[in-house]
């Protein structure tokens, strides 16, 4: 097609011809699932992994040709069949599904479509793994991993109880930078590969409707790139950026949002951190093992207001008041003026949250906003479609991630998934999501539980969750006439947990009385995000709090906090 700018895939020679015979396209099959498999090996293996792919391909690729030539006599006869490439149907669109946007989310419903023969593209007009992996939860989580040995090895008092002792303990902080920048870098080239290998064709540029079944894409001021397309169904994955409040001027140095601390270009003597959700938690957690004093900025009247009370509680035990930490609540940053680096302080204008009177102005070093993420909806033309965005700027959608028109019904062939859509802004939930649009535009009715989606926030100790809060419950179970139970278990009385000597911890879980239905989990504790997926996947597989019982877990380990 002219204009269309595509990365193809290395097996694409093999795709042309996938209707030729049955053996064939199995053999291929396999060609693209080994060379897939041995690229994500290559992560570990380096040059001899890549060697591994290649030989793997090579030698299934040549196998399915032999068998290509010994039925060379029918090729005529599938010609027709092979048309619609992996879709097996009508050759009126140039792809069967087109992805708008490649985060986790975008990435799972694109890796889901080929699975089930669909012809896939991608439209993407930044970096291959959006927010999560390049500027957001895969970089943070290698920061989280080098300060939280750093704050080990620091802890003299807890080594020196295992009868460990050790000399003074410093860090290099382009060092802690460079871990996260080149994890990020990995992981995007992982995905990009298991996309070119799986077939997927790449686009570069940010994609706008035309009509249901036509996107055009580009990028501002360049003439290289661009094109026109056509797919059957469509799918939004565009994701989200962070929120700034009115009054906040961003410079990226010293006030500036997670994108760029992420980047650890200096480490502030004294950092304000406006928001105490997950994000302003885990840059505590770091900021505070590298040496940084922290300050919470928290509108509402209590800290990590979307946790459950109890585990908050121990939470500020834990994470807070051991710490250089301090907070201030009830209170908004209304007005933010950058310094410079070692030169001139932040000043932070704090306005009481309910008079929205001036109380205080604070002088810091930096200061991070955490206040959240908005989507990233803007210059999609929704209205070609007959769509338009919310006052928040989701795209409404259905239980079956169908975009909702205007007036209310389902746009045919548009889906929206992840970020974009509202309905759970977390990674694994828009892969979810992407995985119940592509059942969904199969055939197959399916609808997600957003109740049995977990989330964790990765300080030290770490704090994981699914389902509802002890206080969601309760007014739930006020509204709909029920009892709520609650049942707990200490990481103090779990064997794994005393070895590690880390017994500070618990687990909790609410539940109907009367049906004993799964309302929500809470652990906070050593692995915590580790633990809460069996919860998670209990509540999606309906079972109840008295088949948990039932579970047998390895002793001693830590999963024994779920008996």
């Amino acid at each position: 097609m002219k204009g269309v700018t595509t990365t193809r895939s290395p097996c694409s020679l093999l795709r042309r011809d996938s209707g030729v015979n049955t053996g064939v396209r199995r053999r291929e099959t396999r060609a693209v699932v080994a060379f897939s498999s041995a690229v994500r090996r290559e992560r570990g293996n380096g040059r001899n992994g890549a060697t591994a792919a290649s030989l793997t391909f090579n030698k299934l690729r040549v196998s399915a040709e032999r068998d290509q030539r010994l039925t060379s006599s029918k090729k005529k006869a599938s010609v027709c069949q092979a048309q619609g490439g992996n879709k097996g149907g009508s050759s009126a669109y140039d792809y069967d599904v087109c992805i708008i946007g490649c985060g986790v989310g975008g990435h799972g419903a694109a890796l889901h479509a080929v699975q089930q023969g669909l012809k896939t593209c991608i439209i993407e007009g930044h970096d291959i793994g959006g927010t999560c992996v390049n500027r957001g939860c895969v970089p943070s989580k290698a920061l989280l991993a080098a300060s939280g040995r750093i704050r080990e090895m620091q802890n003299d008092m807890h080594l020196k109880a295992m009868g460990i002792q050790v000399g003074s303990v410093s860090f290099d902080r382009q060092g802690v930078a460079d871990h996260a920048n080149q994890l990020a870098a990995s992981i995007q080239g992982n995905l990009k590969n298991s996309l070119v290998a799986l077939g997927v064709d790449i686009h570069t540029g940010m994609g706008k409707f035309v009509d249901n079944h036509t996107i055009s894409y580009g990028l501002p001021g360049r003439v290289d790139v661009g094109g026109q397309l056509t797919a059957r169904d469509i799918i939004i994955a565009t994701g989200s950026v962070p929120f700034v409040p009115p009054g906040i001027k961003i410079d990226g140095k010293t006030v500036f949002t997670s994108d760029h601390a992420l980047k650890l270009e200096w480490i502030p003597e004294w950092v304000a951190i406006i928001g105490s959700g997950y994000i302003g938690l885990e840059f505590s957690d770091v900021y505070t093992a590298l040496g940084s004093e922290v300050t919470f900025i928290e509108a509402v009247d209590k800290i990590m207001p979307g946790f459950d009370s109890e585990i908050a509680r121990i939470a500020q035990r834990t994470l807070i008041t051991p710490r250089n930490i301090d907070f201030k609540t009830g209170v908004l940053a209304t007005n933010v003026k950058a310094g410079i680096p070692g030169i001139k302080p932040v000043e932070i204008e704090l306005t009481d949250f309910k008079t929205k009177e001036k109380v205080d102005v604070m002088e810091v070093d930096a200061c991070l906003v955490a206040t959240g993420r908005v989507p990233f909806t803007q210059g999609l033309s929704l209205d070609k479609v007959g769509a338009e965005t919310d006052r928040r700027g989701f795209v409404p959608v259905s239980d079956k991630m169908e975009v909702l028109g205007k007036d209310g019904k389902p746009v045919p062939h548009v889906y929206c998934i992840g970020d974009a859509n509202g309905k759970y802004m977390l990674a694994h939930a828009a892969s979810a999501q992407g995985i119940s649009a592509i059942e969904n535009i199969k055939g197959r009715p399916h609808v997600l539980n957003h109740n049995s989606v977990p989330a964790a926030c990765f300080t030290h100790p770490e704090v994981s969750f699914v389902g509802l809060t002890e206080e969601q419950a309760r007014e739930k179970a006020e509204e709909e006439k029920f009892e709520v139970g609650v049942v707990k278990t200490s990481f103090k009385a779990n064997s794994k947990a005393l070895a590690e000597l880390e017994g500070e911890g618990m687990a909790k879980a609410i539940y109907r009385k009367d049906t004993g239905e799964i309302l929500g989990v809470w652990i906070i504790g050593l692995h915590a995000a580790d633990l809460i997926h069996e919860a998670s996947n209990a509540v999606a597989t309906n079972q109840t709090i008295q088949d948990l019982k039932f579970n047998v877990h390895a002793h001693p380990t830590l999963s024994e906090v779920l008996d």
